[in-house]
């Protein structure tokens, strides 16, 4: 019986080839090409590593508060903890790959910690919020006293058991000046009224989160109080920082008046209380709000002050100086100048990480080191987010290293140094040559800065680099030493001139302030930025920054995708806050049109500021293309060649349910503040108050249909359990 032969269709003398055994063997020795171009990358870029490990630390924590689930952080820490263990046992002992190994083992175990560091502090200090409003009666133990005298209250954060559950509360609650007494001071015991409110989630999508920060702060509830205050015990002398920085307050504004007296008064002790909100708007239209808060220009101002008035009077000690080394005397001087101050004006976080950086710089120039390095900045960044880890999200942490970093990476660019560097010139020269590079500088932090302020508070300043250049001379050299020579001057009772040039100096402060907010185009709102395009510019700026060689400028590559993202920020049509009392709808006019007329200043302003406008809101009962009854408004927008009808509600009265159906089956969207029965049913959505509790406000889009909710970015954190439920 004949046989087939089988087919060969390769020659005898080739073997052939077996694809399946073949593609693994491909891929391995292309991600080994991709890893031996990772590993000549870092051997030979001379990038500083010390700064890279902060990043990590940082992105660990932000996974946190960016994945929705304890199962996901988890997971995020456990892939974490599998990526350094995999880069050890595949690369252990191969000098092939030591940069590398280095390299993933330390972002991965940095990455791990943060993530739980915030998640153990979170265990920790979360603070559980009161189930509901109520209105109770209470004896307190008052932990801190803030005074704000340009809202007429003072702030009291007192601890207090609940006689329902037992458990011990935090709380704030607002005391009208009216109500005020001596005796309410940190470590007295008061018993009171008050209204007790839930710290309260975001209003709207992209809003502020006053929950999430009372909740990491302890506070279990915010509150007014209700009739009279009895303090049952008074203090005894407890917390006498708190009230040495209250006095130096009152003490600057004692003796000067009017507006610069409250801005002397933040310079001296931190206390902004007393500034009025006009004068506050136009610093932060102006690009100059970081003047008032307590960072890096103010702690650097008093501990170089300290080091060289430390150093020129112990120089005129001979025996002294042929004995000890002057600078690390005086770099002692000024360091316990730099902690003094910064545990007086209240040790925030962007004080505390002024002074651990210039700490760390006073003792890079005791040894004779370089003092402004990265490794610095990285140092001071770990040691703020170990001890605050939750401020990484927060506009005052990403700002103020945003504009050191910026500041940093700039000064040490070799052109730069070659600019700066000392030559034989003229005074003129000189002088010209520093102004312009502060200049540069204030241009480069208002570039880093504009993404972040962007995406926290929706509004920027496009003059403030020009304004600073006038601004922070002035303060640095001018208001600041006046401030501390009229303090010293005071205690022999002769410092009243030199307050009188302290009030000039921040008089021309102001009126640069209200000069270049007043101009036209000098703020620019803008709608809600998506997170990703912030993380976009973030890694651009950080790869700029941090490292070396032409290698950096793949960092403009992410910057510009960000930039264009930034462009092309949609606007939301319509905007509903979490009550679902205010709506706001964009596009049908230059201005806003609002379902009411707010007496809130915080709804209003919220509105106009993610939905990008300017102009003063106005009603929706007065806009012509609206139809408005006691009971609701109804309104048809034009989008995408389609049209939308809205049915929203203006009260709580009595509506006959079939009336109500049937207007909800003709609307596509309908939003209430009430429950709304089931035969309602819009054919899209249905956002009364059993929805908006649910997901909190709303920003909808009607061009390519699309709902954002703030729940979308709470995930199963602790404070938005609490606000939800």
């Amino acid at each position: 019986m004949a046989t087939r032969s089988p087919h060969v269709p390769f020659d005898e003398g080739h073997d052939a080839p077996d694809v399946a055994v073949q593609r693994p063997w491909r891929m391995r020795s292309a991600l080994s090409s991709i890893a031996d171009r990772i590993e000549t990358g870092l051997a030979g870029s001379g990038t500083d590593r010390g700064p890279w490990l902060a990043v990590a630390f940082a992105a660990g924590i932000a996974a946190w508060f960016g994945l929705a689930t304890e199962w996901s952080w988890v997971a995020a820490i456990a892939a974490a903890l599998l990526c350094a263990l995999g880069a050890v046992s595949l690369w252990r002992g191969s000098d092939e790959r030591s940069h590398l190994l280095l390299a993933v083992v330390a972002a991965s175990l940095a990455f791990g910690a943060g993530a739980t560091t915030i998640w153990a502090r979170s265990a920790m200090i979360g603070a559980e919020a009161i189930d509901y409003p109520r209105v109770e009666r209470f004896e307190a133990r008052i932990l801190e006293r803030e005074e704000r005298p340009a809202e007429e209250r003072v702030r009291l954060t007192m601890a207090f058991h609940d006689p329902e559950t037992g458990r011990a509360l935090k709380v704030r609650v607002n005391v009208p000046q009216t109500d005020d007494s001596p005796g309410l001071d940190e470590g007295a015991v008061v018993r009171m009224r008050a209204r007790l409110m839930p710290p309260a989630p975001p209003i709207l999508p992209g809003a502020y989160d006053f929950a999430r920060r009372a909740w990491f702060e302890g506070l279990a509830a915010t509150g007014t109080l209700i009739g009279p205050i009895e303090v049952i015990h008074t203090a005894e002398g407890s917390d006498w920082l708190g009230r040495t920085q209250r006095a130096l307050s009152q003490h600057v504004r004692d003796r000067l008046d009017g507006s610069a007296g409250t801005i002397a008064a933040a310079f001296a002790s931190g206390d902004r209380g007393a500034i009025a909100e006009r004068d506050e708007e136009a610093m932060r239209d102006a690009g100059l709000t970081h003047l008032l808060s307590i960072s890096g220009l103010h702690v650097s101002a008093v501990i170089a002050g300290g080091y060289f008035l430390a150093l020129k009077l112990l120089a005129l000690w001979p025996w002294l100086t042929l004995r000890i080394r002057l600078p690390l005397v005086a770099a002692g001087v000024g360091a316990m100048a730099g902690i003094g101050y910064t545990l007086l004006t209240g040790a925030e976080v962007p004080t505390v990480r002024s002074c651990v950086g210039a700490v760390l710089a006073l003792i890079a120039l005791a040894l004779g080191r370089e003092p402004l390095s990265m490794r610095m900045v990285a140092v001071a960044a770990i040691v703020v987010l170990m001890l605050w880890p939750e401020s990484l999200v927060g506009p005052s942490f990403q700002m103020s290293f945003a504009a050191v970093i910026a500041i940093v990476a700039l000064h040490n660019a070799a052109p730069v140094r070659a600019f700066l560097a000392p030559r034989e010139e003229s005074w003129l020269r000189w002088f010209g040559r520093r102004m312009l590079m502060l200049f540069l500088t204030g241009l480069l932090i208002e570039i880093a800065l504009t993404p972040i302020v962007l995406f926290h508070f929706h509004r920027a300043g496009l003059y403030g680099a020009f304004a600073n250049v006038l601004a922070i001379p002035l303060v640095t050299f001018v208001s600041m030493p006046l401030i501390a020579f009229a303090l010293l001057l005071d205690t022999m009772g002769i410092g009243a001139p030199v307050w009188w040039l302290v009030g000039l100096s921040l008089d021309l402060l102001l009126g640069l302030a209200h000069f270049t907010a007043a101009q036209p185009g000098a703020v620019k709102l803008v709608p809600q930025m998506g997170l990703g395009t912030l993380l976009l510019f973030v890694a651009g700026s950080l790869w700029l920054a941090l490292w070396r060689g032409r290698q950096r400028f793949w960092g403009l590559a992410p910057a510009g995708i960000g930039a264009a993202l930034l462009a092309a920020t949609p606007t939301p049509d319509v905007l509903v806050t979490r009550d679902g009392r205010h709506v706001g709808i964009v596009g049908e006019d230059e201005r806003l049109l609002v379902l009411r007329e707010s007496r809130s200043d915080y709804a209003r302003d919220n509105l106009s500021e993610l939905a990008g406008v300017a102009a003063e809101p106005l009603p929706l009962d007065q806009w012509p293309g609206a139809r408005c009854s006691p009971e609701f408004c109804v309104l048809t927008l034009e989008r995408a060649g389609r049209g939308w009808t809205l049915l929203m509600a203006r009260s709580n009265e009595m509506v006959e349910e079939r009336a109500l159906a049937a207007a909800c089956d003709r609307a596509d969207i309908v939003v209430a503040d009430r429950f709304l029965p089931r035969s309602c049913r819009p054919r899209w959505l249905k956002a009364d108050r059993r929805f908006l509790q649910r997901e909190g406000g709303l920003a909808i889009y009607l061009e390519r249909p699309r709902l954002v909710t703030v729940a979308q970015s709470q995930g199963a954190h602790g404070w938005w359990r609490d606000a939800s439920r």
